[in-house]
């Protein structure tokens, strides 16, 4: 079962790093920094510190539960709760925070061994990340990110920088980003399968690289171009999910290559239709080296209401092929090198829908005075959002978020 939190106009950060749809089900619903908020630096007003906050409630609900060999249930309830801080140090220099916990309930890894409201129930995932920004002149930003994350199955260490250079009239932007995660397993394996089964390794190194160039078309429409490497190698398969072959009612654990290469290719086209309406647009072309392929297409309508609210109603089309090791209960042959009845590797569309609103101050919502510092602690923005996910395998889900943006 595959938990991940996605970032909106952003490479998505890699948690479960299996699945074909973008690596999960709420990663459909919902993007981070469309809920966060993302603040924009200013040189005119660089001391302000910024904090975004967010806070979500997922749900799912499906029949076709990895953990039990692609049937029995999916559901999941998760509880988020994140903040970041940029804290800028000079005109040029900013250091970033961030933090995280999920708290989630779920019917599909309580059957990891079979007894039900075990301690695999129900889980905490935490996540870190310090990072330090550098931007030299109005052309160039440079930046480094360090971070972790802890979960009852793994633990992730996280290294990345990136590199933007923009044209002088500000019309033209590079951008070039790489990432590394460096994880390790712990072992989980199905209860009555332990002591029988192993896996090779409780390693697992991903390697991220991803360049964007952008481009201001006119006084309406802008462009954006996007490609992306994903190198991934180590214990890839998860090993408390189950797989069962033909004609034979014991299981056994899934077995994947140990090795993942991924490529998507993106576009994105913002159009200004008036003062009022913006349509943001967005194609993917997905492709990777277990057979999937993929199409993603989504659309967002921003709509100002007056000065202060907005609403954006949002939509996505996601369709992609099934892995080459993919088939369903009791479908894989004994003699299969590799195997899976995971349904993020299936041949699947899914559809996602929904609708935020935006309430926003320039001057701030509310403020308050800091006390013994001549300051205001002031609240700037409220973010509102919620989105429904429909997947052909029968999976359905929902999500909630509210953001808020302050600063002082």
């Amino acid at each position: 079962m595959t938990i991940v939190f996605v970032v909106f106009v952003s490479i998505q950060e890699i948690k479960a790093q299996i699945g074909g749809e973008n690596n999960g089900n709420k990663d459909q619903l919902q993007s981070k920094e469309d809920t966060e908020i993302s603040a924009t630096y200013q040189r005119s007003d660089w001391q302000k510190v910024e904090i975004n906050f967010l806070n979500s409630y997922y749900s799912q609900d499906g029949d076709n539960s990895a953990v039990t060999g692609g049937i029995g249930t999916e559901q999941l309830t998760d509880f988020t709760q994140k903040v970041t801080i940029s804290i800028p140090t000079s005109p040029s220099f900013k250091l970033n925070l961030d933090g995280s916990y999920d708290y989630y309930s779920s019917a599909s890894t309580d059957n990891i061994d079979n007894v039900r409201s075990s301690d695999s129930s129900s889980d905490v995932r935490t996540q870190f990340g310090i990072g330090m920004e550098y931007t030299p002149s109005e052309q160039w930003t440079a930046g480094f990110r360090v971070g972790g994350s802890v979960e009852y199955d793994y633990y992730s260490f996280q290294v990345g920088g990136n590199l933007s250079y923009g044209s002088k009239d500000g019309n033209r932007r590079l951008d070039l980003s790489t990432q590394a995660f460096i994880d390790q397993w712990a072992i989980y394996l199905p209860n009555e399968l332990k002591g029988e089964v192993s896996v090779p390794t409780d390693k697992r190194q991903s390697y991220n690289a991803a360049l964007a160039y952008s481009q201001v078309l006119n006084r309406r429409m802008q462009m954006s171009l996007m490609v992306e490497g994903t190198y991934m190698n180590g214990l890839l398969s998860t090993p408390f999910h189950r797989v069962y072959f033909q004609g034979s009612e014991r299981a056994t654990i899934e077995k994947l290559p140990d090795n993942r290469l991924k490529i998507p290719l993106g576009i994105r086209w913002n159009y200004y239709m008036n003062d009022k309406i913006i349509l943001r647009s967005y194609y993917r072309y997905y492709w990777d080296s277990w057979g999937i392929k993929g199409h993603t297409a989504s659309i967002e309508l921003p709509i100002k209401l007056n000065r202060f609210f907005a609403v954006y109603p949002h939509y996505r089309f996601h369709q992609q092929s099934a892995a080459d090791y993919f088939l369903p209960y009791q479908e894989h042959l004994a003699s299969n090198e590799f195997y899976t009845s995971d349904y993020d590797l299936a041949g699947l569309t899914s559809h996602t829908y929904g609708l935020g609103v935006l309430y926003s101050q320039p001057d701030g919502i509310a403020s308050v005075k800091i006390p013994f510092v001549n300051k205001k602690l002031s609240l700037d923005a409220i973010d509102l959002k919620g989105s429904i996910y429909n997947r052909s395998t029968g999976l359905n889900g929902f999500i909630i978020s509210v953001g808020a943006k302050v600063n002082f």
